[in-house]
């Protein structure tokens, strides 16, 4: 694994760390951004083990779309997951409203650690 993309992943696990904390202290619009933010560092993470890398966040969720979940690299879950987490991040960060629910931001914070642990295994198979 590239040492780049074991540093994504442990950015992925503390920010999964982080949106338990959040979420724990009545913070569900946070807690969805960071929870977002750990599927998005997943994905970087993929990528780079490619050579791809994206600046944009659209265009990493469409690169991993097309490299991992079309292909069937990885379950196409995980890609729903992310693009549903990015509008949920949009809600949670600039919405000021409305606050997301509890029970939704919790399971995407689950999604991410499965995410997370799908993609560990994915990178440990391969080596």
């Amino acid at each position: 694994m590239k040492d780049y993309t074991a540093k994504l992943l442990k950015k992925a696990a503390d920010a999964i760390q982080s949106a338990d904390l959040l979420l724990s202290n009545d913070q569900p619009d946070f807690a969805a951004g960071r929870a977002y933010y750990a599927m998005f560092y997943i994905a970087e993470a993929l990528l780079n083990e490619k050579g791809l890398d994206f600046s944009k966040h659209g265009n990493v969720i469409a690169a991993y779309g097309e490299h991992f979940a079309k292909t069937s690299l990885l379950d196409p879950k995980y890609h729903r997951w992310l693009i549903n987490a990015f509008d949920k991040r949009i809600i949670g960060d600039y919405g000021v409203d409305s606050s997301l629910q509890t029970d939704i931001v919790a399971d995407m914070i689950n999604q991410a650690q499965e995410f997370l642990e799908a993609a560990q295994k994915h990178l440990e198979s391969k080596t």
